[in-house]
């Protein structure tokens, strides 16, 4: 598979298209050029496509992305350029997220009021390398009949690489597959959270009377999930990935939030799930999504698999079987939990109508149930906002038991 760039001209013999100044390389050898945007350098990762047709600055930031190249299947990526407050990576000093960007369209000047920066300006800030100018539709396709291939990312202004070393890094990578992520995108202690989601010429606000006291476990968790468990009541608390559950227990949480975050679900779970396990023995009420509805999977006794091509984008249905209503998601993932492994005591409450796949489960006599998805869209839609709510309902009546 190689790239091309049409001739704008037409039909001018004249016209030379532009030197590479970027190149996607594939393990296989696969050499994609383009034109190179943001950060200089090179970077490897696993390439998935997203079918967002908005909210890219939530996506670059969102840290389940790390070890990720991302491919938009949008086109036009980048007119509403950049801000301070659609960042979703809790901590603003580090720069989790996406190794790569790759777009088919340069990227255009911003258009939109809210706008602070042009989006090339923002990625050479978070030390995102991007790459445009090639069919992401060919790439798509690459990606669903061959899987989610390990890759490398370079820049280079003057279009100058060893492609030798490249191809040996991108060989050399070895994949997400038993990577644990966790510990590059975890807060390094504990903190508290009380902003309220964002409202229209109001902006954000702020919880002042809590009703609940949640914890929230921070495998990579995403700003809105917190603006969200605040403006729905509750008094968060997030804590480190490898804190210990007699810890959590020591804050006398009404519940327990597990977050999303990257990699693979069975290596984190070697110190997460023994903690999940122990929420769940102590009756705490516990919701988690992404990674956390993963290894709430693992500590309940199924199992994880990785996925071939993942899911990643806006607009994925999942029906939800306790209700029997469909929802349109926001997803991110490129595991799942394996249906068939989950044990009798464990309901599955939500599939997906893409292809079937595990999106949710609920633990039978107890407050426990996890999502696959991120209910907390953003970016996407708001249906899944139910959840939130969800949660409160089981701590509601935990405290009346």
């Amino acid at each position: 598979m190689t790239s091309h760039h049409d001739n704008p001209s037409g039909s001018n013999p004249g016209w030379a298209e532009p030197a590479p100044t970027a190149l996607l390389v594939l393990a296989d050898g696969t050499v994609l050029e383009g034109i190179g945007f943001g950060a200089t350098g090179h970077a490897a990762g696993e390439v998935c496509f997203n079918t967002a047709m908005t909210g890219y600055q939530e996506i670059l930031t969102d840290p389940s992305y790390a070890g990720q190249i991302i491919t938009f299947t949008f086109p036009h990526i980048g007119n509403v350029g950049a801000n301070d407050e659609d960042i979703e990576t809790v901590s603003l000093a580090a720069t989790p997220g996406a190794r790569g960007v790759i777009l088919h369209t340069g990227i255009t000047n911003p258009s939109n009021y809210r706008a602070r920066r042009h989006l090339d300006q923002w990625l050479k800030a978070r030390g995102i390398i991007g790459l445009a100018g090639i069919d992401t539709r060919a790439l798509t396709c690459l990606i669903r009949r061959k899987g989610m291939p390990n890759a490398v990312i370079a820049h280079s202004t003057d279009g100058r690489f060893d492609l030798d070393a490249l191809k040996a890094e991108a060989r050399a990578w070895p994949g997400l597959v038993g990577m644990d992520l966790v510990p590059m995108v975890t807060c390094g202690q504990r903190f508290t959270w009380d902003e309220t989601p964002w409202r229209w010429n109001a902006g954000y606000g702020r919880q002042e009377t809590p009703a609940f006291n949640v914890v929230a476990v921070d495998y990579g968790i995403k700003r809105n999930i917190l603006r969200l468990l605040a403006g729905a009541g509750c008094k968060v608390t997030v804590v480190p990935a490898t804190t210990p559950a007699a810890d959590i227990f020591d804050l006398k949480p009404d519940g327990v939030f597990l977050s999303n975050g990257p990699g693979d679900p069975a290596a984190t779970g070697e110190y997460a799930v023994p903690v999940i396990r122990a929420l769940i023995d102590a009756g705490l009420p516990t919701f988690g999504i992404c990674l956390g509805h993963q290894m709430l999977g693992i500590a309940v006794g199924g199992r994880t698999v990785k996925m071939h091509q993942g899911h990643h984008g806006a607009n994925h249905p999942v029906k939800d079987l306790t209700t029997g209503k469909v929802e349109i998601t926001s997803m991110n993932h490129g595991f799942a939990v394996d249906r068939a492994s989950l044990p009798d005591h464990v309901e599955e409450t939500h599939v997906s109508l893409f292809d079937g796949s595990n999106c949710g489960i609920a633990l039978r006599g107890a407050p426990v149930f996890s999502v696959q998805y991120h209910p907390e869209a953003s970016p996407g839609p708001r249906d899944s906002h139910y959840l939130f709510e969800r949660f409160v309902g089981l701590m509601r009546a935990n405290r009346s038991v």
